[in-house]
């Protein structure tokens, strides 16, 4: 049955982050339509990472009998949930994960924090690739190490990892930690089984642990293929932790559940551990029974909704090649995120962040939030009604056409 990813909801009331706050200052913040540096009109939300989609029918139904049931105390992780999480995997990568391997936690990003206090120390080097997730940074920075950056070179088109610049920051004596993002935030690149072999060989030799941050790797666009972290040779990557989640792939963020699949015992171990000392070992209710739902009978919902994705990538692409040629985009193999580069128009990154929420009434991600690599870019949330994202370019070409003119 086709699913109209057209229809415009109301996110209006609900608490939205995306459609509701701005993030002032670092902290989000309610939406002001009065405010005179914003003015009174709608502005367009296409910045954090959800969809403005509703999510497939049997999360809906799950969701509803768990809500029936009145009991909302504790939950923990059922054989059911444990089974659907690897049946998955297996399923969509062909990864073989042991039951015993998974340990939820209430989001990869809270996670990120306890990984770095665990495995590493005040002040060791934890090494990311820039431009990247901005959280990736504050994991290392507000626990008090130090971030240590192999920056990803442009390379024509696309993206591509300087493994020069690996192997000497990976063999400095104070680089304990590797955060990988794969698919790439906000580059949108699949990283090959040849990359991440060789990345992994290098952390490997050097003894560094390595984190692969894996919550875009349902969403992999036609014509492109995700090798998991995990599916590398065992002896390389056994000091490594994937992060999946149902939270993108199925629109489920709200509900706080991830998955970390961890094959070392000592490691999973020593991560339960930090999980327990922390507080953060609740797992909530309802997100468990919407993973377990998504992962069992969503895959048609997710099939249909990677290729109107895919279709909204071809439609931006076309329309900022046609009608804003000083603009380009980064061509995507996953997620629904668009990489603009924006460095022709010659704007600083104040002028160019005013261009788009003054000017062009559209709410996107600044390029340099996501490091000094980002700058002169910009990223934009296209999981949204084909409506939405043609009104926002609308206005991104008059707004480009008035500083170009």
């Amino acid at each position: 049955m086709a699913i109209d990813f057209d229809a415009e909801w109301d996110h209006r009331g609900l608490g939205s982050l995306k459609w509701e706050f701005i993030v002032r200052d670092g902290e989000p913040q309610p939406w002001d339509r009065t405010d005179p540096d914003l003015g009174e009109d709608r502005v367009l939300p296409m910045w954090v990472a959800d969809m403005d989609f509703r999510v497939a029918e049997p999360i809906i139904a799950a969701l509803q009998h768990r809500v029936e049931s009145g009991i909302y105390g504790y939950a923990g992780k059922t054989p059911g949930y444990l089974s659907a999480v690897a049946d998955w995997v297996q399923r969509r990568h062909g990864w073989f994960v042991d039951q015993d391997w998974i340990v939820p936690t209430v989001g990869i990003v809270p996670a990120l924090h306890l990984i770095v206090r665990q495995f590493t120390e005040p002040g060791d080097g934890v090494l990311i690739q820039r431009p990247v997730y901005h959280p990736f940074s504050f994991a290392i920075i507000n626990n008090d190490r130090q971030v240590v950056c192999n920056p990803l070179e442009l390379d024509g088109d696309h993206y591509q990892i300087n493994f020069d610049d690996l192997e000497t920051k990976a063999k400095a004596s104070n680089v304990k930690l590797a955060i990988l993002c794969n698919p790439h935030n906000p580059v949108g690149r699949v990283w090959s089984k040849d990359e991440l072999s060789r990345f992994a060989e290098i952390c490997h030799h050097h003894d560094v642990m390595v984190v692969s941050d894996e919550i875009h790797g349902d969403l992999i666009l036609p014509g492109h293929h995700l090798t998991s972290y995990g599916l590398l040779d065992s002896e390389e990557t056994e000091k490594s932790i994937v992060c999946t989640a149902a939270s993108k792939t199925f629109n489920l963020a709200g509900l706080k559940t991830s998955n970390l699949i961890i094959r070392d015992p000592e490691i999973r171990t020593s991560m339960k551990k930090e999980i327990r000392n922390t507080g953060l070992w609740g797992l909530s209710p309802l997100g468990l029974a919407a993973t377990q739902a998504a992962y069992e009978a969503g895959e048609p919902w997710l099939e249909e909704v990677i290729q109107y994705i895919a279709n909204n990538h071809e439609f931006l692409a076309s329309y900022i090649e046609k009608y804003i040629p000083a603009l380009r985009v980064i061509p995507p193999q996953a997620t629904y995120l668009a990489w603009i580069d924006c460095r022709n128009l010659g704007l600083d990154e104040n002028a160019l962040s005013q261009l788009m929420m003054k000017d062009a009434r559209v709410y996107l991600d600044d390029g340099h939030i996501f490091g000094p690599e980002g700058a002169g870019f910009a990223r934009l949330n296209l999981a949204c009604p084909r409506s939405i994202l043609e009104q926002a370019l609308d206005r991104i070409r008059k707004a480009v056409e008035s500083v170009m003119s």
